[in-house]
């Protein structure tokens, strides 16, 4: 008996999404199913959105000294809302800075100053190397200075490692431990993950936001992170000089030829 006939008909397609009159017959009677929408309006929203949003919360981060310059250039009222909410704000942190500086941490304190106080707000301990050729120790004893300095509010200690853990390994120094509510919840060991010998405070602002000891809004935090976009854009700007200037050079090298 002869094997039946398959009445089907391929169809030819090439690019089911392309727009043509032969794949609208297609998604017509079901055959490929309909064109997905656009996501260029989508993108374009979207870009629009955060162009608004920043631009209402450029003023985020700046100081009163900064505010007062923008007089000329921004509406008097509108200033002065932020003006109010940046005194708030250095009012609260006033209040809430109890600490200032780092705290040298010997073992019989280290429960009290540490353990215990992170029941109160995160502790965040630096344990150092006991060799003074260690760079990454060094140069995180310093960003602990300037961290416990400007963020008085939180509480910033200091111990030797090998005193805080017998024969803690001298090759895991500098490490970072962050204590709340009695448990670490952060450990980072030596600086190979947060910049290495080029650690800065970014770093460390970014290291309190992750473990919640200061909110991203935070305007310690938006402060730098702004100071740290527009020497970036100025590196560029003065990049993109320079590469005109040669090209320039070039030329008029060429017309000496």
């Amino acid at each position: 008996m002869a094997a039946p006939i398959d009445q089907r008909i391929a169809v030819p397609i090439d690019d089911p999404n392309a727009d043509t009159e032969w794949n609208d017959i297609l998604r017509q009677h079901g055959v490929i199913p309909e064109k997905p929408p656009s996501p260029t309006p989508m993108i374009e929203e979207a870009i629009v959105e955060a162009r608004r949003i920043a631009h209402e919360n450029r003023l985020e981060g700046k100081e009163l000294d900064e505010l007062d310059e923008l007089e000329d250039e921004e509406d008097e009222e509108f200033l002065e809302l932020y003006r109010q909410k940046r005194m708030q704000e250095l009012g609260a942190l006033s209040k809430k800075a109890i600490h200032g500086s780092v705290y040298p941490i010997s073992k019989p304190d280290y429960g009290r100053e540490i353990t215990e106080a992170s029941s109160k707000g995160p502790v965040f301990v630096n344990l150092t190397s006991s060799l003074g050729t260690n760079v990454e120790s060094r140069v995180l004893s310093e960003l602990w200075r300037q961290a416990a300095a400007e963020y008085g509010d939180i509480k910033f200690c200091e111990m030797r490692a090998d005193k805080a853990i017998e024969n803690y390994p001298e090759r895991n120094c500098p490490t970072i431990l962050v204590y709340k509510n009695g448990d670490i919840v952060k450990q980072v060991v030596t600086l190979a993950m947060v910049g290495g010998v080029k650690m800065n405070m970014l770093n460390i602002d970014n290291l309190l936001v992750e473990v919640g000891a200061v909110p991203e809004s935070d305007m310690r935090v938006l402060r730098r992170r702004r100071q740290a976009e527009d020497a970036e854009e100025e590196r560029y700007a003065s990049k993109g000089i320079k590469t005109s200037t040669l090209a320039k050079a070039d030329d008029s090298d060429d017309d000496w030829d």
